[in-house]
């Protein structure tokens, strides 16, 4: 009897023949595995739908026999949601735990464009299912670091925004590496060049990058926030961002007050001159390309409006104007809506005391 080809339903007056067909059928279901699918059971999924799907993935020949055979088992109602990575022409009884017992699903999880270690080890801990502790644990990888010439503590920085999928099994140092690896793989070889133009180390970029993924709310204003920083490291200006300040305190804020500025720590790119000592979060590709290939401009200066975006100037007069008539069309703004919830634009870079 092959699997594929059962067309027409047993006929038999009691459950054990049916129960005895069903079985004789699953001893003739599977054999040789063939190359693994990816099937997804999506939340809230009948085990109709989630046999179908297998059916159209491979994994079982005849849906209905498969049903059939999990019913008489007992677990046509004990399947759980996920992504399952499960090998075609598959035995049945394997195909029915990895589904009652998740122990062959894999974990998805997207690492969003500007999260900091803070946040994505929570999320990778929760996906491996593991203690946040092995995760942060794998991010201090001595062996890791030393390769990629790391001179921070952890790999803050390094693990690539973008969405994952980890095996059942798979190890917090494991998805570290995995995640590094992105980053190494979206590296460009061409970008090397720029670093001896620039004289930056691809750590100098990615700290630079961090700021500008984490100061940008609008994706043509990169390259020019960029500049404003190159612009600001060739002076020997110190580069007054705020996320820096942001991350010296442990948390963030919509709005960095003067007293945050006393924060010592050599995070705070208000007190120390220079790039910070490594990236505040893990910026994007976009913000990687901006740091590295700034906006020919002069600007020295920039200031937030309520809406995200920034009004860019050359001196410090010009932006202490520019400051001042955001602040006064903000108060305009709240004085003919006094309930509504605004937003006061960020402090920006050389924004002074």
């Amino acid at each position: 009897m092959r699997c594929d080809s059962a067309r027409s339903r047993p006929r038999g007056r009691g459950r054990r023949p049916i129960v005895a067909l069903l079985l004789g059928a699953l001893l003739a279901c599977g054999g040789s595995e063939g190359p693994t699918v990816r099937v997804v059971v999506p939340a809230g999924a009948t085990f109709r739908q989630a046999t179908d799907s297998l059916a159209r993935a491979g994994v079982v020949g005849s849906p209905w026999l498969f049903r059939a055979y999990a019913k008489a088992r007992g677990a046509d109602r004990t399947v759980k949601a996920g992504t399952y990575r499960l090998p075609r022409n598959a035995e049945w009884s394997d195909v029915l735990d990895a589904l009652t017992d998740g122990r062959t699903a894999v974990g998805t999880v997207t690492i969003p464009e500007g999260f900091a270690l803070s946040q994505i080890v929570p999320l990778l801990a929760r996906t491996l299912r593991v203690p946040e502790d092995s995760v942060a644990a794998a991010t201090r990888d001595t062996a890791l670091r030393r390769r990629l010439d790391v001179p921070t503590p952890t790999l803050e920085g390094y693990l690539f925004p973008s969405t994952y999928t980890f095996a059942d099994g798979t190890t917090p140092h494991e998805a570290v590496g995995q995640m590094v690896g992105e980053l190494e793989r979206r590296w460009r070889p061409e970008w090397d060049a720029q670093l001896e133009v620039l004289s930056m180390s691809r750590h100098d970029v990615l700290t630079l990058a961090a700021i500008v993924e984490k100061e940008a709310r609008l994706p043509e204003e990169r390259a020019v926030i960029s500049a404003v920083y190159h612009n600001r490291l060739k002076r020997r200006m110190p580069l007054q961002a705020d996320p820096t300040v942001q991350y010296a305190r442990g948390q963030h804020t919509s709005r960095v007050l003067y007293r945050d500025l006393d924060i010592e720590s050599p995070y705070n790119t208000y007190r120390h001159a220079g790039l910070p000592p490594g990236p505040i979060a893990s910026p994007g590709l976009p913000s990687i390309e901006a740091a590295l290939f700034p906006a020919k401009v002069p600007y020295l200066f920039f200031v937030a409006h309520p809406d995200g975006h920034h009004e860019f100037r050359t001196t410090f007069e010009e932006h202490t104007k520019a400051r001042l008539a955001i602040r006064r069309a903000q108060e305009a703004a709240e004085a003919r809506a006094p309930r509504a919830n605004q937003r006061r634009p960020d402090r920006a870079p050389g924004g002074g005391r």
